[in-house]
């Protein structure tokens, strides 16, 4: 990465049952770490969300930002099926990050 240039994310989680949690983050790694470490008192802690499902790498927070929230205004189902275009056995994706 050339200096001065960023990346950033949009996620989803998911639990073992499929709740679902959609974020934003410059530190993909460091947020899903954050994330499994279930810190009371948060949406992931209390469903257990914990597993990445899905993500997407963006130049600009902008686009990121934008992504995200159209993500999030969509139905369930529709974020369903964008987890499964790319991952259809909805594996962790982040498995042995440490």
């Amino acid at each position: 990465m050339v200096q001065g240039e960023y990346q950033f994310y949009v996620y989803i989680l998911s639990s073992r049952s499929r709740n679902l949690y959609t974020g934003m983050t410059r530190e993909l790694r460091v947020r899903v770490l954050q994330h499994r470490e279930k810190r009371p008192g948060t949406h992931t802690a209390a469903y257990n969300v914990s597993r990445l499902v899905y993500f997407e790498r963006f130049q600009y927070v902008k686009h990121a930002i934008a992504r995200e929230n159209e993500i999030k205004s969509w139905t369930r189902e529709k974020k369903i099926a964008l987890i499964e275009k790319v991952n259809p056995t909805w594996v962790d994706l982040a498995e042995g990050w440490e």
